[in-house]
């Protein structure tokens, strides 16, 4: 269903899955105009799932491009508007469906990721188009225009030229290194999974910081690869991105004879010395 609403704009679709989660289109609209103010999209009300034109339902430029992104803070959601084709198995009677995205976008411009299409006679031809490059994923929102593909690769042009990616993490980089309580070895370093960069505008002071959450210590065993934090990088006290640590090795648990022998050892060493 979410396939087919992204990719083909399936309004059937999205009634169905506000009757799912909210029992009716109206209640699933309330909870979609709560969560657009809740992440700052204030000048936003939803009176349905679909987008169909209605006079209490309305939006901005700028609040389309505050809730893309919020969703792209989501993987499935990235996965999902980034995604060009999808196969959908049918009836065994029936020929298999093959779903292709509507936004050009993804073919048209290099590092294109989403996001959505629309169009009614009232709001005229519509686009909330996105990027990635170098990790700086930057969105376009165009409303009733002619030339949404033009406009849309405009924009996107004009952003990548004002913002370069200064890179604050690389892939397996030591973040942490922490205790293990009762393993065979001390402690484990935590290593970030993936790079992280962010945009910074020429002139701009850097005001984005790390934080790392993740425990004091740990108790073995621990499986390398684990994941056993998150490295947040911070902009004017906001998440704006962020990586899961992992162990870089396994530790395994101490047996209780090779504990008592170490005790023993100790000992010996003691009384012997």
């Amino acid at each position: 269903l979410l396939y087919g609403m992204m990719l083909v704009s399936g309004n059937d679709a999205t009634v169905a899955v506000a009757e799912h989660i909210a029992g009716s289109v109206d209640a699933f609209a309330k909870l979609m105009t709560a969560k657009a103010k809740e992440i700052g999209a204030r000048d936003t009300s939803f009176v349905n799932s679909s987008g169909l034109p209605d006079v209490n339902h309305y939006t901005t430029a700028h609040d389309l491009a505050q809730i893309a992104a919020y969703g792209y803070r989501n993987p499935a959601f990235t996965k999902i508007v980034s995604t060009k084709e999808w196969h959908v198995p049918w009836d065994k009677h029936v020929e298999d469906r093959q779903l292709k995205n509507e936004n050009r976008m993804l073919w048209l411009y290099r590092g294109g990721n989403g996001v959505k299409t629309g169009y009614t006679d009232a709001a005229g031809r519509c686009l909330v188009s996105a990027a990635n490059r170098d990790g700086i994923q930057l969105i376009s929102v165009v409303l009733d225009s002619l030339y949404m593909w033009n406009d849309s690769i405009a924009m996107l042009d004009y952003g990548f030229k004002q913002v370069e990616a200064k890179k604050v993490v690389s892939e397996g980089d030591v973040i942490k290194t922490i205790p293990v309580l009762s393993g065979r070895q001390a402690q484990v370093d935590l290593v970030a999974e993936h790079a992280l960069s962010v945009p910074v505008f020429e002139g701009e002071k850097l005001g984005f910081y790390t934080k790392v959450d993740a425990p004091d210590r740990v108790k073995a065993s621990v499986q390398k690869g684990e994941v056993l934090g998150r490295l947040l990088v911070m902009y004017d006290g906001r998440e704006v991105a962020a990586t899961d640590l992992l162990a870089a090795e396994s530790v395994e648990k101490k047996s209780f004879f090779r504990f008592l022998h170490q005790q023993l050892s100790g000992v010996y060493r003691f009384l012997f010395a």
